[in-house]
């Protein structure tokens, strides 16, 4: 598997770019709830302005993915990643969704379509796992994903796992200058076939390796000497 860092950014360019698809960012993983509002819907709400149509859940959706990004904006510079900033992105993305938010799940939960059934997470072992993952030989960009995908298949929360686990994997990559990882929407039937196929077997190279090659986007700057 190669997941090297793809970019190399600073903290000035990293909020940049975060803030630049800041819209595109929450209307794709809007889509993992089935929200159908349109990218100009969705950046309309984004804006802070209501939208004709739309219901009140799913705006609410779209609102707790801008405040959950809005906190990852707010996060000082070379913050290592831990649990309680996953509870806390966790506390905006269900807020009034879920049973409790912020939190890790204290009951089982079942995924359609999958016979895995997770396991109610103790934070020790989590924590652990999270300080396994940092503290690992591969790249910042592979630990990101490594978490985001861990914290999918674990379900750490009542509600909202597979939001949370995107923006925590972007927290990772903004605050190390790595980027951003967007699964669009039109990515999203066959991404779901190996995020099934990962949480059967927990087999994640492939998924890892997928979503490094097709859904990592960061700044490229044009080389001026080509023109010369």
């Amino acid at each position: 598997m190669n997941v090297s860092n793809k970019f190399n950014l600073d903290n000035r360019e990293s909020i940049f770019l975060l803030k630049k698809c800041i819209v595109e960012l929450v209307h794709s993983a809007s889509r993992l709830e089935n929200v159908n509002t349109t990218f100009s819907q969705t950046k309309t709400i984004v804006n802070g302005m209501s939208v004709s149509g739309i219901s009140t859940d799913d705006m609410q959706v779209i609102l707790n993915l801008k405040n959950a990004y809005q906190y990852v904006l707010k996060l000082p510079h070379n913050t290592n990643f831990h649990l309680a900033i996953a509870c806390k992105i966790n506390s905006f993305i269900a807020y009034n969704e879920s049973l409790e938010w912020g939190v890790l799940r204290t009951g089982n939960v079942e995924i359609y379509g999958v016979d895995y059934k997770p396991t109610i997470p103790m934070e020790s072992k989590v924590v652990s796992t999270i300080s396994e993952i940092r503290d690992n030989n591969e790249s910042q960009t592979y630990k990101a994903l490594k978490y985001m995908y861990y914290a999918m298949r674990t379900q750490l929360f009542w509600d909202g796992n597979k939001r949370t686990a995107i923006v925590s994997a972007n927290a990772i990559m903004m605050l190390n200058g790595l980027g951003l990882v967007n699964i669009s929407e039109q990515q999203l039937e066959y991404w779901s076939q190996l995020l099934t196929r990962f949480y059967e077997t927990n087999e994640d190279s492939a998924i890892i390796q997928w979503t490094y090659d097709n859904c990592i986007y960061g700044i490229n700057y044009r080389d001026s000497r080509s023109e010369n």
